[in-house]
């Protein structure tokens, strides 16, 4: 079984006002098994707070560096922490 961790990551781009927060809610609700949230930055970046398995954050991860996010991404930052809890379900904020 995959521990439980916290990723968090900043997503840079064309990210705002193209549906992003949605459709990474959707896509943590595909994957199953994660909480936290998606929030647009003053700065024009989206911040991702995801908990859950391992495998699920790295595949929610995978999916916002790569090709089929709405918009368009130049870059993301992340960091792994341990998981705080506190979450119920996956939000847009």
């Amino acid at each position: 079984m995959s521990e439980d961790v916290r990723l968090v990551a900043w997503v840079r781009g064309r990210v705002q006002g193209v549906g992003f927060r949605w459709f990474t809610r959707a896509k943590a609700l595909e994957i199953g098994g994660l909480s936290g949230f998606a929030l647009n930055l003053d700065d024009g970046r989206v911040q991702v707070v995801a908990e859950g398995a391992r495998d699920g954050c790295e595949g929610l991860l995978d999916w916002l560096q790569g090709d089929d996010t709405p918009g368009h991404v130049d870059g993301v930052t992340e960091i792994w922490d341990t998981p705080r809890g506190g979450y119920d379900g996956f939000a847009i904020r």
